[in-house]
């Protein structure tokens, strides 16, 4: 049983770990005037909603450890979307025959791809001021994500991939 749930935490772990981030701002936003937020009414995420909560409920995790506010007159308004693709296994086995005769030589060969496809789901979350500039910030994760997980696996991923967007917020002056 202890090596069922050693193994169960590795996974964890070892599926969280080639989470890929960037962010783009906006230079001359002053993020020390943010200190509310609020979501867009209209979000259209490309989630289920049970999807769209988890990742709200991150998102308000990440936002309250960084000191910041949900509420009903918010400084900026929240926006995210989810894009998904699948990948095809780059791994291939090889397949040949061969014959000859004479100094005449032919060949078949075929490629047997391994593996399954893989999902990769991007995350692209926006911070929009409407009373002055607009778009101020943008986080995109993108990671690879199992659509058969179960609940508390897929709730793991979200947490996972806000979080590690959310280490590059507020962004950190160039020196």
């Amino acid at each position: 049983m202890k090596f069922i749930k050693l193994l169960v935490l590795c996974l964890l772990f070892t599926s969280c770990g080639s989470i890929q981030v960037t962010s783009d701002y906006e230079k001359t936003a002053d993020f020390s005037n943010y200190k509310t937020y609020n979501y867009f009414s209209n979000i259209e995420s490309g989630l289920s909603e049970l999807d769209e909560n988890r990742v709200i409920n991150a998102i308000n995790s990440n936002l309250t450890n960084k000191g910041l506010l949900l509420s009903e007159s918010p400084d900026f308004l929240i926006d995210f979307k989810i894009a998904q693709h699948q990948e095809t296994p780059r791994n291939n086995v090889g397949v040949g025959l061969g014959g000859g005769n004479g100094g005449l030589g032919g060949g078949i060969s075929i490629g047997i791809p391994m593996g399954q496809n893989k999902v990769n789901q991007r995350l692209l979350i926006e911070f929009v001021d409407d009373s002055k500039m607009g778009l101020f910030w943008q986080g995109k994760g993108e990671s690879s994500f199992n659509p058969k997980s179960s609940p508390e696996q897929r709730e793991s991923h979200f947490r996972a991939v806000v979080g590690k967007v959310f280490t590059l917020y507020p962004p950190q002056p160039k020196q």
